[in-house]
């Protein structure tokens, strides 16, 4: 194959890697002197200086798209320490009220602004049209088109008047799936009816906000393309999304390594029929530890040109967009917002808790009558089903360590699907009891636990922090949320402040 530096250019500037690390290594650091595209940070890179290490990123290639996935709430990046200042989608879905979403975008924008972001993969268009959903959920703004369609242009339009590019996700929409696109590739079965009315209208809305990018999700369906999953497909990066939707900005593949598409293909290959089928950026999530992979993309790339599987034309074009975007970038310095103000006793966004406050949802049960509050420490049962991909690592933040912030002697015991038996009668006796579940409803051992622990403490008080399901206990919360800020909207309702 001949030499050809111009192709290999425009391959570079299409890739989006990820790296390992808060510093960045030689070979990326190569890889941008040559004209990488993009990067994606990840809670692995994110340090107190990681400021610093986008300016270190830049200084090899001032042109870089650095992108991240800061959706507010359970998928944080930034945050993943300690928790999101913000209760994500779902809270922001129950409030209704897109000012506030708009604000919460260009809180979440000044934020990363101020670390050097210039593209966010968010926000989560989905429509979750199916509750049993494993990995979007509370991720969405809600099960109704038209309130997440709303949510949706809200969101872009605050993330970026401060000055970061939007990039909503996962079209054509995957909302109605109980298969998570991390392990093996999710088929929605809906006509192309009911994907106009249900799942297209949030997209819609986000070309009509001006949103800067789209991301596709790794999805089979079959209404609209019966062969090919949207990543590769034509009809629908082409057909739909640009022809029909008229979109004309930066088209990002969710990370190719996911088990969706990388059991089909090999990586290399995917990049290019994705290329070819309208995809402007290739997001690799893991990259090899010395960068190998992204130079095996790169030449895959190359190579596909010269053998007229992939045409010149098209790679041009989709590098264009990505120059482009980084150039929208950089013409919006000078917009940059200042954030919002901080909650002086928690230390968190303001509006973040403020929203997290006014998405709890309450049902009263029997006996207590009027409202519990906590005013000894009570024994916390937590049951945690393990994190999707998407989320992470399992988060340190939580209902039960917000409580003991506020009574101390609390005690806390962690349920998993492999782990212990719920704690016995004698082991509740004596103290208040709190059950905190995710998602009970699609989890059958949580719900079991939850019974069983009620037998003995028909008094617990319930806390769902995912979608809410049937209400049990003599209290059932729920915070349509899981962040930093759920947890202590959740414990400042509780002990009655």
């Amino acid at each position: 194959m001949p030499h050809s530096p111009e192709l290999d250019l425009l391959a570079a500037t299409v890739l989006q890697p990820g790296f390992d690390g808060t510093t960045p290594p030689g070979w990326l650091l190569g890889q941008l002197a040559e004209g990488l595209g993009g990067v994606v940070l990840f809670a692995r890179n994110i340090s107190a200086d990681t400021a610093g290490l986008v300016r270190r990123l830049r200084e090899e290639n001032p042109r870089v798209v650095v992108a991240i996935d800061e959706e507010g709430g359970t998928v944080t990046r930034l945050e993943a320490v300690t928790g999101s200042s913000w209760p994500g989608n779902a809270a922001l879905g129950v409030v209704d009220d897109t000012g506030r979403t708009e604000r919460t975008g260009r809180e979440i924008g000044a934020v990363l602004r101020a670390v050097g972001v210039s593209l966010d993969y968010a926000p989560d268009a989905d429509v979750n049209a199916d509750p049993a959903n494993p990995v979007i959920g509370i991720r969405s703004f809600g099960a109704e088109a038209d309130l997440v369609a709303r949510h949706t242009a809200a969101w872009i339009t605050g993330l970026q008047a401060a000055g970061v590019a939007a990039c909503a996700k996962h079209f054509p929409g995957h909302g109605d799936t109980v298969t998570d696109s991390h392990l093996a590739l999710p088929t929605v079965h809906a006509s192309r009816e009911v994907l106009e009315r249900r799942d297209l209208p949030p997209f819609r809305a986000a070309v009509a906000a001006g949103v800067q990018s789209i991301m596709c999700g790794h999805l089979m369906v079959p209404s609209l393309d019966p062969e090919l999953p949207a990543t590769l497909s034509r009809r629908i990066l082409t057909g739909l999304l640009r022809e029909e939707l008229g979109f004309g900005g930066v088209v990002v593949t969710d990370a190719i390594e996911m088990k969706a598409v990388a059991a089909l293909l090999p990586q290399t290959e995917i990049a290019v029929r994705a290329l070819a089928a309208g995809a402007d950026a290739i997001c690799v999530g893991a990259s090899s530890p010395g960068g190998e992979s992204v130079t095996e993309l790169r030449r895959a790339i190359v190579r596909a040109v010269h053998e007229g599987v992939l045409a010149e034309s098209r790679l041009a074009e989709a590098a264009d967009r990505v120059l482009a975007l980084s150039a929208w970038y950089d013409a919006r310095s000078a917009e940059h917002a200042p954030a919002g103000p901080l909650d002086p006793e928690h230390g968190v966004s303001a509006l973040g808790l403020d929203t997290a406050r006014r998405a709890l949802r309450v049902t009263l049960g029997e006996p207590p009558e009027g409202r519990p509050v906590l005013t000894r420490a009570p024994f916390v049962v937590e049951m945690t089903a393990r994190p999707h991909q998407a989320i992470g690592q399992a988060a340190p933040y939580g209902v039960g360590a917000a409580l003991a912030a506020r009574l101390p002697g609390t005690r806390r015991a962690v349920l998993t699907p492999d782990g212990h038996e719920p704690p016995g009668p004698d082991e509740l006796a004596g103290r208040p009891v709190v059950l905190v579940t995710h998602d009970a409803h699609r989890h059958g051992w949580m719900r079991d636990g939850v019974e069983q622990v009620l037998r003995a403490r028909p008094d617990a008080l319930v806390v769902e922090t995912g979608l809410p399901g049937p209400a049990t206990g003599a209290v059932h919360l729920a915070t349509n949320g899981n962040s930093r800020v759920s947890a202590i909207a959740a414990a400042e309702w509780l002990t009655g402040e």
